[in-house]
C-alpha cells in the first residue's frame, strides 16, 4: 500500500515547504495538501522532485458550489485553473467537494446538480489524465450542513456521472461517524474509489488511537488490489514525527500492534 501524509494536518509545527522534508525525512513516499493558490508551486515542484517525492493529491479550490448549478461556471472555471497546477506538480488527483446543503432546495435538485457539474468536469479531468474524488464528509462533528455525508450517495453520484476520471474519496475517519461498516463498503465499492483518508475516532488523530481496528481496515484495502494513495489526515496526537512511526508500525508488522 503507499501512503500519503496531509501536510495540512501533520508537520503543522514547521514552516510549510519544510513539511515535506519532513515527509521524506519520515520515510513516506509522498504527501498532499489542501488550497494550492497560496502555495509556492515552484517550490513544491523543487522539493518534491528533489526527494523523490509524489504529489499526492490537493484540492480544487474553486469558487463554486456543485449543490448550485448556477454557480457551475464558477467551479469549472476554478477546475481548469486546478488541472493546470496539477499538471505542474505532477500531480495525478483532485479533490473536489459539494458544498453546504441549500436551505429550502431539495436534495433531489442538488444531488442532480452535482452530476452535471461533474458531468461536465469528467471530459476536462479525461483530457489531462487526472482524476477528481468526490469527499463526503461526517456532518454531526466536523462538518455541520455539508451536503454529500454518505458513501452510499457519493457512490450513485460516480456512476451517474459514469467517467473512469470521476470517482470517490473514500474518508474512514467521516464514513466510521456516519455509517460504519467500513470494510464491506469499501471492498464492495473498490472500484469507484479513487484516494482514501484516514484518521482515527475519536478525536481525528493518528491510526491506532481510537475504535478503528486499522489494521484489518488497511489490509483489506491491500486485499482488494488497490493501488492508490491512502492519505493521512490526522491530527497528531503524539508529535508528528512518533505519530508517522506510529502508523508504519501498523503497516509493516501488523500482527505486533
Amino acid at each position: 500500500m503507499k501512503f500519503s501524509v496531509c501536510i495540512e494536518m501533520i508537520f503543522r509545527e514547521l514552516p510549510f515547504l519544510e513539511r515535506i522534508d519532513a515527509v521524506a525525512e519520515a520515510g513516506y513516499p509522498a504527501f498532499e495538501f489542501w488550497g494550492w493558490r497560496t502555495k509556492n508551486l515552484k517550490e513544491i515542484l523543487e522539493r518534491k522532485r528533489r526527494y523523490g517525492l509524489d504529489v499526492a493529491a490537493f484540492s480544487v479550490d474553486h469558487q463554486g458550489r456543485l449543490v448550485d448549478y448556477s454557480t457551475k461556471n464558477k467551479f469549472i472555471s476554478g477546475l481548469r485553473d486546478a488541472l493546470e497546477a496539477a499538471h505542474k506538480l505532477e500531480c495525478p488527483t483532485l479533490l473536489v467537494t459539494t458544498g453546504n446543503e441549500i436551505e429550502g432546495a431539495s436534495r433531489d435538485k442538488q444531488h442532480e446538480s452535482i452530476v452535471k457539474c461533474l458531468r461536465e468536469a469528467a471530459g476536462l479531468a479525461e483530457e489531462t489524465d487526472v482524476t477528481l474524488v468526490l469527499e463526503p464528509l461526517n456532518v454531526l462533528v466536523d462538518h455541520r450542513g455539508y451536503y454529500l455525508y454518505s458513501s452510499r450517495e457519493g457512490f450513485e453520484i460516480v456512476n451517474e456521472v459514469n467517467s473512469p476520471k470521476v470517482k470517490l474519496l473514500y474518508d474512514i475517519y467521516h464514513q466510521q461517524i456516519m455509517e460504519g461498516n467500513l470494510i464491506d463498503t469499501i471492498t464492495k465499492n473498490i472500484s469507484r474509489i479513487g484516494h482514501f483518508h484516514a484518521a482515527d475516532v475519536p478525536g481525528r488523530h493518528e491510526p491506532g488511537t481510537g475504535e478503528i481496528n486499522y489494521v484489518n481496515v488497511f489490509r483489506s484495502i491491500e486485499k482488494t488490489g488497490y493501488n492508490g494513495y491512502v492519505g493521512l489526515e490526522f491530527k497528531p496526537l503524539r508529535n508528528s514525527k512518533e505519530a508517522l512511526r506510529r502508523v508504519m508500525s501498523l503497516i509493516n508488522h501488523p500482527k505486533n500492534n
